[in-house]
């Protein structure tokens, strides 16, 4: 498969009509009768954003002739060093030539020559056989960059094999045979349905039991990782978090789990019949869940909870499986290192659900703020997994995740059965093309390439956060949104990761007194705050935005956001964002403020959605805000919803045992008014943050009730806002909607 990476000359004279210019143009013939696409400029533009083409070349060829070069100017050196170094600054791969008539070596400093291929005197060779010499450079350099199962896959996508197997359209050819399968032929295109393949393929290896192309890509995935086993997981981290409990877990088995963990991991508790100890997070009243107090890590307060656990015969248990949400969904680490000095050993596995920090490995502003790296100590006797999700944050696609295995010293790993629990989970057809993303994903963040990208994200980050409080200082006393996060923002950033650090005299995270350097706040999660509401939990008495209509508004001007709150809604610096795109962002919140402001009518702003709800049309964008932030206030919700998740949840059935009762039909359907006191058998998950409130086996208790109630009053009035709760279930009787929950039936 030829692969479109064209070979970049910059010369001033490219375009001239002196004989240097026809010397370039000669040559850039040659090498495109050699078939390679030619890109000539004239000169270097902004040297950052044009270093950046190394992407999508397969080769630089920099004149040293320029009449800017006589006399050996210093500044045009300056010129040609620094882009070198930006373009080595994120690839140290790529052949970059230098091309004159009468200087040398000699004219240029060593700093420049050692990180050159060649060294073209245009006189001295035909251009015929210096377009070769290039070309030749150019295809040993592409041919290096696809990682193992990706180069498998893309030989296998293009040798013209027939497919007797399945999947039944056959590489594409089924779609051929309808209209609307040409759409959507047309639509993904050749290669991705000629790489649609099953299991059948030798070639390409078996996922199932990794070997093949795909085993020498998780290897080559776990030592850029720096871990010592990968695997990749086709199905999201939803399931490697699943894969991870069943190798580890019994029924009775006691575990020890962050109480605002991912869904997928009470999935876990439920699926194998654990007894979970609850480690409880902070919160503070933006909505924003904080870390869990490291006094809660210490063995004797862990210890202290099973003895007050009913279901736990043994109190001298030893728990299986330690899990903790790192980062959380707002970009909150722990410090790992401090988690395995406390509970090495006493924990038989310290799992780390690290599906929003995949790209933590490769900067050192991470530090010991993420779970794997060859350059830390290992646990003498607790093994280490790291459960990631590659589409979130790097280049993978949806579903694209792995799993990352630390050894003890005790070399505890035992990879048959380990994939024992993988077969469990794991598709017999895995998606060749998710297969392929991770490896690619993982080739991606090799160094320099990785470090690169990772420190792009966090600086673009950090120039949003500075745009955002520059519009803040012009609008003078006048509203404007922040962006939660430390106040100290200094131009070296990146060097300065201590501002970064939750410390406990901090007033801006909202979460009281923490432990000295135990978290720390990512900087590419950025959470903005909207008017209204204080850290404290404190409503304006004036007046308030709720975020749920600055997201609306956003989205209605191509703007989605990832996690919308009461006053507050949370975007990511993927390695994907540009300026570009944040940005546009800062001014379509300049648009928001300024519709705002002049209480523009929502069939204006907002026309999508006053179409489908009319009862808004001729409501003002701030007379909207007033009444929902009225309704805020009233309620005093910010508390609510801060104190629900902290309230005391007690366990009054195993969870295995009460979602067991669904099978049996064991259950009833419970009005939202006579929940108090009920046992729920299903998980009630409010979104967002998409994080359960009780899980099977625990009792409703008041305040969570009130909650609910103020939902479904909250729904009623406002049709197009209404709050998500999965595990409500909405009825209409008598033409009336009623909420229930499944819950144990009484005897």
């Amino acid at each position: 498969m030829k692969f479109n990476f064209p070979i970049v000359i910059i010369d001033e004279d490219f375009r001239s009509d002196n004989s240097s210019g026809y010397g370039i143009r000669v040559l850039a013939e040659c090498i495109e009768k050699e078939g390679y696409d030619i890109i000539g400029v004239t000169s270097y533009v902004d040297l950052t954003s044009f270093a950046q083409q190394q992407s999508r070349a397969s080769a630089f060829i920099l004149a040293i002739d320029d009449e800017e070069f006589i006399e050996e100017n210093p500044e045009a050196l300056k010129k040609l060093g620094l882009f070198v170094e930006e373009i080595r600054y994120r690839n140290d791969e790529i052949p970059i030539f230098l091309h004159g008539e009468t200087r040398t070596s000699r004219h240029i400093p060593n700093s420049i020559l050692k990180e050159l291929n060649g060294f073209i005197h245009m006189s001295e060779d035909t251009p015929e056989f210096v377009a070769k010499h290039i070309v030749r450079e150019a295809k040993v350099y592409l041919d290096s960059l696809a990682p193992p199962f990706f180069r498998a896959l893309t030989h296998y996508a293009s040798d013209g094999s027939y497919s007797w197997h399945c999947p039944g359209h056959s590489g594409g050819v089924a779609f051929l045979k309808s209209p609307v399968g040409q759409m959507f032929h047309q639509f993904f295109g050749e290669n991705m349905l000629r790489a649609d393949v099953c299991n059948a393929v030798e070639e390409l290896g078996q996922l199932l039991d990794h070997t093949g192309p795909v085993e020498a890509s998780e290897k080559n995935a776990a030592r850029i990782y720096r871990s010592d086993h990968c695997y990749f997981v086709t199905n999201g981290t939803s399931t490697s978090n699943k894969m991870v409990w069943n190798y580890n877990v019994a029924p009775g088995d006691v575990v020890v789990v962050d109480r605002n963990c991912h869904k997928s991991v009470l999935h876990s508790i439920i699926m194998t019949g654990a007894i979970p100890i609850f480690l409880m997070p902070t919160r503070n009243h933006f909505g924003i869940i904080g870390p869990i107090p490291k006094e809660e890590f210490s063995w004797d307060r862990i210890k202290e909870k099973i003895n007050e656990n009913p279901f736990i015969t043994d109190k001298n248990v030893k728990p299986r499986v330690l899990t903790i949400t790192q980062s959380t969904y707002d970009g909150v680490l722990y410090n790992v290192e401090d988690i395995k000095e406390m509970l090495d050993g006493k924990i038989d596995t310290l799992h780390f659900d690290e599906a929003w920090l995949p790209h933590a490995a490769f900067h050192e502003f991470y530090g010991d703020f993420h779970a794997i790296d060859s350059d830390r100590p290992r646990c003498s006797e607790s093994l280490i997994f790291s459960t990631q999700s590659t589409h979130k944050l790097l280049a993978g696609l949806s579903q694209a995740s792995q799993i990352l295995v630390q050894d003890a010293l005790m070399n505890k790993l035992d990879k048959e059965l380990f994939n024992e629990s993988y077969l469990m989970h794991t598709s017999t057809s895995p998606q060749y093309s998710i297969i392929a993303s991770c490896d690619v994903a993982a080739a991606m963040m090799e160094s320099p390439g990785g470090t690169a990208l990772v420190e792009e994200s966090i600086l673009e980050s950090l120039d949003f956060r500075r745009a955002m409080r520059k519009v803040d200082d012009e609008w003078g006393q006048d509203w404007w949104f922040k962006v939660w996060g430390p106040e100290n923002l200094s131009e070296n950033g990146l060097e300065n990761r201590d501002s970064w650090v939750l410390q406990q005299t901090d007033k801006w995270h909202g979460f009281g007194k923490l432990s000295e350097s135990f978290n720390m706040l990512d900087p590419i999660k950025s959470t903005i705050i909207t008017p209204g509401l204080n850290v404290d939990g404190e409503f304006d008495t004036e007046f308030g935005i709720p975020a749920m209509i600055v997201t609306k508004y956003l989205a209605e001007h191509g703007v989605i956001v990832e996690k919308t709150g009461l006053y507050s809604f949370f975007i990511m610096f993927t390695i994907g964002i540009t300026k570009g795109r944040w940005n546009t962002l800062v001014a379509a919140l300049q648009q928001f403020k300024d519709d705002y402001d002049k209480n523009q009518p929502i069939w204006k702003v907002l026309p999508e959605f006053s179409q489908k709800y009319p009862m808004y049309e001729s409501i003002g964008l701030k007379d909207l805000c007033d009444k929902i932030h009225t309704v805020f206030k009233e309620n005093n919700i910010a508390k609510l919803t801060t104190e629900m998740y902290l309230s005391n949840m007690e366990p009054a059935m195993k969870p295995t045992d009460a979602f067991a009762k669904m099978a049996h039909k064991e259950i009833e359907r419970v009005p939202i008014d006579d929940l108090e006191g009920r046992i729920t058998s299903v998980l009630l998950t409010p979104y967002p943050p998409g994080i359960p409130l009780l899980i099977p086996g625990e009792r409703f208790n008041k305040i969570i009730v009130d909650y609910l109630k103020f939902a479904r009053s909250f729904n009623e009035k406002f049709p197009g806002f209404e709050t998500d709760n999965h595990g409500l279930i909405k009825n209409y009787i008598d033409g009336k909607l009623t909420y229930y929950v499944d819950c144990v039936k009484t005897s």
